[in-house]
């Protein structure tokens, strides 16, 4: 049987009718107990639909389902405050946990009074996009083989192994914009846009809080990146955020490094600076968040076109001093700057380009890589919940997938080994390794030493590894391949 959802045009009066409301409170005020609610937003901080979450914060219902790409930085106006005021029952996000302290949230999934469902971030806004579709269900290769597929239907597409996934529909959803006419159309700005257009066609009542409200007309047609027919309600943003207060991920510092027997391996920024000497001038390629972040500081002049997950194609290098763009981020969060020929679109069609083939490379951070070429770096085993981002699709999508990651963790342990004990991210998906000690690459079903960081021998790099390589007649130095 065909069910269909109906979507809230207006205010309650003839589609076409002004859709201001007065205040954020306003225009939540009848969102009900055990309601469901798509909260865009990026990152800790970027771009939460704040004005609007506070309201509903103070608005007080209970028994929610939220859907999110992550519920943000606690102490900040993010969706983390409804988890705070304990009005969720329900989470499904990309991201539940994030290093550093225990949330709010975490602690209520821990003692089960919030229910978790982890889902792939560019499955997540494809979820949204078929459920504003009317699409009931899709196949996606993006954690086929992972523990997100656990008790999903599988089907092969070209020997490729593909999860069924399906749409999804919610009663409302809080979205934020630059500007925003009184029929409820909208236009973006810079790489703010991300879920707010999936997260909108996938709700019954969609409300915008927007930073500018115009008259009708003001807004061109060809500068109307939503139509109004997809909101219900517009409000004036009224919760301003401080750009340069917003918190940063943490990160150790790129001139930090590790010891290895008493000697130092290569500093975090010596990994990414090898890493940019793999990829060839012209690629079109996607940096991971955090340590695959410093490649970005060595591939200037090559040609390289660096791509976002949250709408971004084109950015250049990372602002670090002097004003900064609440709207010009990448998907960790870093202000950017653009190059010539730039160019801002969706999270769905970020994830169009990451899973067809388009990226030449994908460079992630991992906790651990198998000897098979498994990928783990979403969850650790002593935390509930973790962090999938847009790892499952990027690593099913690129042409080439490089990992970064130190040889050892903080407590000497191999993090290259036999088999991933890690929840996998993907399976048999890493082509090349670069750790601070050693570049790997992929040859059958294994993994050949091919470089060696300068003052180790092969043998105290493979005293380190815990997985099996094989070891050609000539190791090269990682710091002559520069």
């Amino acid at each position: 049987m065909t069910t269909t959802q109906s979507y809230e045009t207006g205010t309650g009066r003839a589609a076409g009718a002004d859709k201001v409301y007065p205040s954020p409170a306003a225009a939540v005020a009848d969102i009900a107990d055990g309601s469901s609610i798509a909260i865009a937003g990026f990152g800790v901080t970027h771009r939460f639909p704040s004005s609007l979450i506070t309201a509903l914060r103070d608005q007080g219902a209970r028994r929610l389902t939220v859907y999110c790409n992550g519920l943000g930085q606690p102490g900040h106006p993010t969706a983390q405050s409804l988890a705070e005021n304990g009005q969720l029952s329900r989470l499904v996000a990309s991201f539940s946990a994030r290093p550093g302290p225990v949330t709010a949230a975490e602690a209520q999934i821990e003692s089960g009074d919030l229910e978790l469902e982890l889902v792939p971030q560019g499955t997540l806004v494809e979820r949204m996009r078929a459920g504003g579709a009317g699409i009931a269900a899709f196949y996606t290769p993006a954690g086929a083989g992972t523990a997100i597929g656990d008790g999903k239907e599988v089907r092969d597409f070209d020997g490729v192994p593909h999860l069924l996934e399906h749409g999804i529909r919610t009663d409302y959803a809080l979205l934020r914009a630059h500007r925003a006419d009184r029929l409820g159309n909208v236009a973006f700005r810079g790489a703010s846009r991300n879920f707010n257009d999936s997260f909108a066609k996938a709700a019954r009542c969609a409300i915008i809080e927007v930073d500018e409200i115009v008259e009708v007309g003001e807004l061109a047609p060809d500068e109307i990146d939503l139509p109004g027919v997809f909101v219900a309600r517009v409000v004036q943003t009224t919760v301003k955020i401080d750009v340069d207060g917003l918190p940063r991920r943490a990160a150790r510092p790129a001139a930090s490094g590790r010891l290895y027997h008493e000697k130092p391996g290569l500093t975090r920024a010596d990994i990414g600076r090898r890493v940019a000497a793999l990829i060839p001038p012209g690629s079109l390629v996607n940096l991971g968040a955090g340590l695959p972040n410093l490649a970005a500081d060595h591939l200037a002049g090559r040609g390289v076109t660096l791509h976002g997950e949250n709408g971004v194609l084109g950015y250049g290098g990372f602002v670090t001093d002097g004003p900064r763009d609440p709207d010009m981020h990448d998907a960790g969060g870093n202000f950017i700057t653009l190059l010539p020929g730039a160019s801002f679109f969706d999270s769905v069609t970020s994830f169009e380009i990451a899973r067809s083939g388009r990226l030449d490379a994908v460079v992630l951070g991992a906790y651990q890589v198998g000897g098979n070429g498994d990928l783990a770096n979403w969850a650790v085993p002593d935390r509930i919940g973790g962090g999938i981002g847009g790892a499952m699709d990027l690593a099913v999508g690129a042409r080439s997938v490089i990992v970064t990651l130190e040889h050892s963790d903080s407590k000497g342990r191999p993090k290259l080994v036999r088999r991933c004990t890690y929840p996998v991210t993907g399976v048999g998906c890493v082509d090349t390794i670069v750790t601070d000690l050693a570049l790997f690459t992929r040859v059958g079903d294994g993994f050949r030493l091919d470089e060696v960081a300068a003052g180790f021998t092969v043998e105290e790099v493979l005293a380190l590894t815990d997985m099996s390589v094989t070891v050609p007649d000539q190791v090269g130095v990682m710091q002559e391949a520069w």
